[in-house]
C-alpha cells in the first residue's frame, strides 16, 4: 500500500493554502492544482492520523460524479493531467489524488441538501420540529426519509472552526455582501446565485441519490460548494458526493429509529464520541483498527457505487 500523504510539499508551484483535506497551488492566473491529501477531519478538527488511500478514493469518486452530473451545472474540471504541471520528482505526490481546475470565485456558503433526518438535522428537529427553520411533519423518526429533499445552507468556517447552519435569507444577504465586487457588470446578484445554487444542489442530490439507490447505497445528505467565473456563471467546485461530504448508508442495513451503519467518516465520529474529548484541536490519535476499517469503508463505498475497482 502506498504511504499515506498527510501533507503535500510541491515546490514547483506557489502554495495558496491548505484546507482540512486539500492543498491548493497556483498553476497560473486561470488554473489551480488541488491535491487531496489523506488527512481526515471530524467535528471540524484535523486528526493527526492519515487514512491510507483516502485522497485517491475522494478524487476518483468526485471525478465519477463530475462526469455523471455534468449536464446539470458547469464544473471546475479542465481535463489537464496534474502530473504535467509539477516537477518530475513531485509527480508521485499528485498521481491519482489531484485535479487541475479552473480558478473560480467561491460562494461563501456550504450548499447542504438533506434527504433524511439525521445528524445535526435530527437534533434540530427534536428541539424545534424543523430543520434550519424549515417546518417538517410531526412524528418523524431518526434517519427517516423526508417527504422531499431540503436545502439548508451553512456558513463556511475557517479550519478548526465549526460551520453554522443559516437561513436561506441570511445566505442570500451574506453572498450579496461578499461577492458584490466580483459580480459587478455580470447582471447578477449574490441573492440570485444562492437561488441557482439551491436549485442545482437539489437536482444534483436527487439524481445522485436515485443512481446510488440502484447500487444499494442511500445518500442521506450531502454538501456542495459552488463558485463563479468572471461572467457570474455558477460552477460546481471542490468535491462532489464523496464519503467526506456525504452520509452513505448501505441500503440493506438501513432502518428508521437508529443512526444507520455508514460508509463515510461517521464511523470515526462514532468512535470519537466514546472519548472524553472536547472536539477542539488537537484531535486524538486513532487506533490502528479504526484507521484500517475507515480506509476499507472508503474503498468499499467507491467500488460499490461505481462498479469499478480502485
Amino acid at each position: 500500500m502506498t504511504t499515506p500523504l498527510f501533507e503535500s510539499s510541491i515546490r514547483s508551484l506557489p502554495l495558496l493554502g491548505r484546507g482540512k483535506v486539500r492543498d491548493i497551488y497556483a498553476v497560473d492566473a486561470d488554473k489551480l492544482l488541488i491535491v487531496t491529501s489523506d488527512r481526515l477531519s471530524a467535528f471540524d478538527v484535523i486528526l493527526p492520523d492519515p487514512i491510507p488511500r483516502k485522497g485517491e478514493v475522494l478524487t476518483a469518486m468526485a471525478s465519477f460524479w463530475f462526469a455523471k452530473l455534468g449536464h446539470i451545472v458547469h464544473n471546475q474540471l479542465t481535463g489537464i493531467d496534474p502530473e504535467t504541471v509539477v516537477a518530475a520528482d513531485e509527480r508521485d505526490q499528485v498521481r491519482g489524488r489531484s485535479l487541475v481546475v479552473k480558478r473560480l470565485t467561491p460562494l461563501p456558503i456550504e450548499a447542504v441538501v438533506r434527504g433524511y433526518v439525521i445528524g445535526s438535522g435530527w437534533k434540530d428537529y427534536q428541539d424545534t420540529g424543523a430543520i434550519c427553520g424549515i417546518a417538517l411533519p410531526a412524528g418523524l423518526k431518526q434517519a427517516q426519509k423526508l417527504p422531499a429533499p431540503i436545502f439548508t445552507p451553512a456558513s463556511k468556517a475557517d479550519v478548526g472552526d465549526h460551520d453554522e447552519n443559516i437561513s436561506f435569507e441570511k445566505a442570500q444577504a451574506h453572498t450579496d455582501t461578499v461577492l458584490a465586487n466580483a459580480l459587478k457588470g455580470t447582471g447578477k446578484t449574490g441573492a440570485q446565485l444562492v437561488v441557482e445554487a439551491r436549485d442545482a444542489a437539489i437536482a444534483l442530490y436527487t439524481q445522485a441519490a436515485d443512481y446510488a439507490a440502484t447500487r444499494g447505497i442511500i445518500i442521506a445528505d450531502t454538501k456542495f460548494e459552488f463558485g463563479i467565473d468572471a461572467a457570474g456563471t455558477l460552477h460546481l467546485i471542490d468535491e462532489a458526493l464523496t464519503p467526506d461530504s456525504s452520509r452513505f448508508w448501505p441500503a440493506d442495513s438501513y432502518a428508521e429509529g437508529i443512526s444507520p451503519p455508514s460508509y463515510d467518516k461517521q464511523y470515526v465520529r462514532d468512535y470519537l464520541e466514546t472519548l472524553t474529548w472536547g472536539k477542539v484541536a488537537p484531535g486524538p490519535k486513532l487506533p490502528e483498527e479504526v484507521i484500517a476499517r475507515t480506509a476499507a469503508k472508503y474503498v468499499e463505498a467507491y467500488e460499490k457505487l461505481t462498479g469499478q475497482t480502485l
